[in-house]
């Protein structure tokens, strides 16, 4: 009767006892029920859905394998290019190819790849390449490829200690309604031997994950984690391995991707679109914040307290340094980039890139701007971001940015419209939101 014309996923109110129930208390009118039906048909008639034969709707065409090597390609391309290189010490990436190398995979490299999240982000594909046959195809036949699953400690550990590169796959679950216990990666999976949905993908040593890499680095100073996660993790270890990579939710093509990156065939240069926090609730998030409380007088208000200081905007006003985790918009590349010669005319800011490193690759340039401090805004806002062509070592390309009105304005709450701020800005720009290369100002 408030006019919600469909109840998802399941119908627990909107259902036909119910419906009956409310039409013979008169609670339920037959025109409000002929207003949803029709809303739902209209949107089914005009897509074209009414027009298709019944055959169309067969759920066995589910099992189908439509997949097309285009659409491979694509999924493999695309997987590799958003894995974010978290950390690379001693330039331990990529790795040789074509040579006597030992590594050792371990965890969540064969069968129990993580390659998608559960409920609505649950897609079966046809096959899964995993990271064992990925990596194992772009070693080479003189590689030497082994993979233990991690569900013993001391027999990973063995394994990497006999290896020249130790390379640890983890990985944790989400999907709605079930929300990850904490950030922990000994936390995010289900440990069940009859797994429901795709949460066989985090069996084996699930619960001991952080231990596992924290042996597996006391063994093997060349050790490179590979984190397959719906979002932020905690890394407590970061500072013991050699390289860390995220890959997030990677695909059907999980392994190829991953080993196209870690062999150096493409060129890693993804950022992180979050920030990946030092410890739990690093943001001091109140009960009433997350996950909310009711309040009595005004149960349809939810007040924000934290404002703007959300994510990245809370660090930097707090002035939080990494320690173990990593600011918003960091990743790394195999080359390395200058940022130089910034110009501010008018709206518009210009800056030049060029790549000073050993190979081609691309880099994702940040734009951030700093309000005047009467305006009570966080210290920095990103306003834009531009990743350029990959570079080949020596070009140069030029990067720019127009700002908008929109940009330099905050919600005026008398007049409930953007209002222009007056004042001199900070402009800022960088690799990410702590790595910032160029600084300047502009006043309007």
């Amino acid at each position: 009767m408030a006019g919600l014309d469909m109840e998802m996923p399941s119908a627990k109110f909107m259902n036909p006892t119910a419906i009956k129930a409310g039409i013979a208390a008169k609670s339920i009118t037959h025109s409000a029920i002929d207003n949803s039906v029709f809303r739902i048909l209209r949107a089914m008639f005009a897509v074209g859905v009414m027009d298709e034969p019944l055959s169309a709707w067969d759920w066995g065409k589910l099992k189908k394998n439509v997949t097309s090597d285009e659409a491979l390609a694509s999924a493999r391309r695309l997987s590799a290019l958003s894995t974010v290189l978290l950390k690379n010490e001693k330039n331990v990436l990529p790795l040789p190819k074509g040579q006597k190398t030992k590594l050792a995979l371990i965890g969540f490299a064969g069968e129990s790849a993580v390659v998608h999240g559960g409920g609505s982000g649950r897609v079966d594909p046809s096959f899964i390449a995993t990271p064992f046959a990925g990596i194992s195809s772009a070693a080479g036949a003189s590689a030497n490829v082994r993979f233990d699953n991690g569900t013993d400690i001391t027999t990973a550990t063995a394994l990497a200690k006999d290896s020249d590169y130790a390379i640890v796959f983890v990985g944790t679950l989400s999907h709605e309604g079930g929300d990850r216990v904490s950030l922990s990666l000994d936390d995010g999976c289900v440990h069940d031997s009859k797994p429901k949905h795709h949460d066989h993908q985090c069996l084996g040593n699930a619960h001991k994950q952080n231990a596992m890499i924290e042996a597996i680095a006391e063994v093997n100073s060349k050790t490179i984690v590979v984190a397959s996660v719906p979002g932020a993790v905690l890394m407590p270890w970061s500072n013991k391995v050699s390289a860390i990579l995220t890959n997030f939710m990677p695909g059907q093509q999980a392994g190829n991707a991953i080993a196209d990156v870690l062999f150096g065939s493409v060129n890693p240069s993804a950022k992180l679109p979050i920030t990946f926090p030092n410890h739990e609730n690093e943001t001091e998030f109140s009960p009433a914040q997350w996950p909310g409380l009711p309040d009595p007088k005004h149960p349809t208000y939810a007040n924000y307290s934290e404002k703007l200081l959300v994510g990245y905007r809370y660090y930097d006003a707090h002035e939080i340094q990494f320690t173990t985790g990593f600011p918003f918009g960091h990743g790394l590349s195999y080359t390395t980039f200058k940022y130089h010669s910034l110009s501010v005319v008018g709206m518009t800011i210009k800056f030049t890139i060029t790549n000073t490193g050993k190979v081609p690759g691309a880099e994702v340039a940040q734009l951030y701007l700093g309000f005047p401090a009467s305006a009570g805004e966080p210290p920095l806002q990103l306003k834009g971001f531009q990743k350029t062509d990959p570079l080949p070592v020596g070009q140069s390309v030029i990067m720019t940015f127009t700002l908008t009105s929109r940009d330099i304005s905050i919600w005026d709450v008398e007049t409930h419209n953007w209002k222009s701020v007056k004042g001199t800005f900070d402009v800022k720009a960088g690799s990410s939101s702590r790595d910032i290369r160029l600084s300047s100002t502009i006043k309007f």
